[in-house]
């Protein structure tokens, strides 16, 4: 056992960001996968949990395709739970000297666990919007905590002080809380809409017209703050946070050109997935843009191929030592 725990990384290496890119990818696949589950009426394909049917584990050719994919989401499921396991042994030798990456390993990894329960709930209350909308937001919460581990990972911790002026960070709180409107409003939509994920399943009651210029609104409202936050910080010129920012307001234009694209065409399966994962893309770039108000605590260890938070090269320790 020493000998393996000896084989664990000791500071961020090339399989420590490995692992997290990979917990943010396999955290929006699984939202993909569970769109895809409710988009296609396939969230009751296994009518039970943990089990698929009452005597089988796995999904029956009886079941058709429903079954096959639901089943599937489960499986993608325990994948997701094994890359958080992974993630959180990687970084046990470095809980000490960056507890801040292992506290959000041991957060994804207990999300994880928490959505795999959340979802046997829904199964089990028959797709109930409301319990099916926390399944989603939970999903939001843990896209966002990948996304921060992969900053942290590359640009390493955050320190106290801004590198913007105050004025600007509070358009960027300001921003991320308009974001936050805009995905809650999305969630009370979605659970009004026709996409129950099953037949049979329950609406939450609310006019699904009224609710989708609820939505709309904080959305237009968070394009026009973040067109404000990318002209600001290109006078800033600072390279971190002005790729954020652009990466964000991106992401909002081609959310926004779905959404309304979908509400036209009478909300189709396809763009309603691409809507959700978006959202979640959304959330996780506003947490970049948020992460890059403030200089960092230490710099990083100067090697080659780990980025500087101010977006220098960094150069080898040899070349360093020859200039």
């Amino acid at each position: 056992m020493k000998a393996v725990f000896g084989l664990l990384p000791t500071d961020v290496d090339r399989r420590v960001r490995f692992l997290a890119i990979l917990t943010l990818v396999v955290q929006v696949l699984i939202v993909a996968t569970g769109g895809a589950v409710r988009l296609t009426g396939s969230g009751l394909g296994c009518p039970t949990w943990p089990l698929c049917t009452d005597a089988s584990l796995v999904a029956t050719p009886e079941m058709g395709v429903h079954g096959v994919i639901e089943f599937g989401n489960r499986l993608l499921s325990i994948i997701v739970g094994l890359v958080a396991v992974a993630t959180v042994v990687f970084l046990l030798r470095l809980r000490r000297q960056r507890r801040d990456l292992f506290v959000r390993a041991i957060l994804v990894l207990v999300g994880t666990v928490l959505q795999g329960f959340i979802g046997g709930i829904s199964v089990r209350v028959a797709l109930d919007p409301a319990v099916v909308g926390v399944h989603f937001g939970i999903s939001v919460v843990l896209v966002v905590i990948a996304a921060t581990l992969v900053y942290r990972v590359f640009f390493g911790v955050r320190g106290p002080r801004l590198s913007v002026p105050r004025g600007y960070a509070a358009l960027a709180y300001v921003t991320s809380l308009a974001v936050a409107v805009t995905v809650v409003m999305g969630i009370l939509t979605t659970g009004a809409g026709p996409h129950a994920g099953d037949a049979a399943s329950d609406r939450n009651g609310l006019d699904p017209e009224l609710l989708q210029h609820f939505h709309a609104w904080p959305g237009y409202v968070t394009v026009a703050l973040t067109l404000a936050l990318v002209v600001w910080a290109l006078r800033l010129r600072t390279p971190v946070l002005t790729r954020s920012t652009i990466a964000l307001l991106g992401i909002e234009v081609v959310q926004v050109a779905v959404g309304i694209t979908q509400a036209r065409l009478g909300l189709p399966p396809l763009l309603v997935g691409i809507h959700m994962v978006l959202a979640c893309l959304l959330a996780a770039a506003m947490a970049w843009v948020v992460l890059s108000l403030r200089e960092p605590a230490a710099l990083p260890p100067a090697r080659p191929g780990y980025p500087d938070p101010e977006g220098r090269d960094v150069a080898a320790p040899e070349v360093l030592a020859q200039r």
